[in-house]
């Protein structure tokens, strides 16, 4: 893996979408060595030198400095920060960087609200300063898991933790102050589909007394597909027609869709999980 270390110009970057519950995102790095093979992301990193998103890491290595000065500035509101919008700050590098620990301290120090979405149990390294942070302002901490399948997950996913990790760091986590979620995102059809599959998902979610359970749908927009679809060829070459029929563009079927949402809704149901984040939100 390569590691560059570079200087951030900003710490904090707008977003136009305005259906999100934040207007500002954080990356402390970009490249990510979780190596999702649906990975959204990689479109960020085609205007650096170095092209390979899941090897080469950058690594800002003055965020914490430029962030204070955006949030010391008279100017900033304390708005929602989501931290890792296309990399998990809780990567591997993470262990020997501890980027995150500053960045905490920091959102403690002003009391910023934040939002963080992770797939590795590294996280619980920091558990001491997101429950103070909790204790401060509106702290929400997803957890990703998008397979309860170890050898799925290490083919889909090959360096986030596994299932059984995540499932584990997010029953800790919400002992914690901290509001919880728990990202079934994206569903993987033919390989983490199943009912079983699904409701046992669900149910962690549920032993793991998480706030809100969110659900969405593997897209294949982009340059996605074609990556996509090559890892299927090679990996899980019997379930490549499948994938070809049920995906003729960028989405899946809407009869497809809508099954697996409605087995969900009923999973939901059958254990008590809620599906709206936006009840814990902090009122303005």
């Amino acid at each position: 893996m390569g590691i560059v270390e570079n200087k951030a110009k900003s710490a904090l970057h707008k977003l136009k979408r305005r259906s999100l519950p934040y207007k500002y995102d954080l990356n402390v790095y970009r490249g990510c060595s979780h190596g999702c093979k649906y990975c959204y992301a990689e479109s960020s990193h085609k205007y650096l030198t170095k092209k390979n998103f899941n090897k080469d890491i950058y690594v800002k290595s003055n965020i914490s400095d430029i962030l204070e000065k955006e949030l010391s500035s008279p100017n900033w509101n304390n708005e929602i920060i989501n931290i890792g919008g296309v990399c998990d700050s809780y990567q591997n590098i993470e262990k020997d960087y501890q980027l995150m620990r500053e960045i905490l301290k920091l959102m403690i120090k002003y009391k910023n609200p934040v939002i963080i979405s992770t797939k590795s149990n590294l996280i619980l390294r920091d558990l001491d300063l997101i429950d103070k942070l909790a204790n401060l302002t509106y702290v929400n901490i997803a957890m990703c898991i998008t397979s309860s399948n170890s050898n799925v997950s290490k083919r889909v996913e090959p360096g986030a933790s596994l299932p059984k990790e995540r499932y584990k760091a997010l029953c800790e986590i919400s002992k914690s102050k901290a509001f919880t979620g728990f990202h079934l995102m994206p569903i993987l059809p033919f390989l983490a589909d199943d009912k079983d599959s699904l409701e046992t998902l669900v149910k962690w979610a549920s032993q793991a007394k998480a706030d809100y359970m969110l659900t969405g749908m593997l897209y294949l927009t982009g340059g996605i597909k074609k990556r996509y679809l090559s890892f299927i060829k090679d990996t899980y070459p019997e379930y490549l027609e499948s994938y070809s029929t049920l995906y003729p563009k960028g989405g899946a079927n809407k009869d497809y869709k809508s099954k697996i949402h409605n087995f969900l809704k009923s999973m939901r149901n059958k254990y008590n999980v809620n599906n709206s984040y936006s009840i814990f939100l902090p009122k303005n």
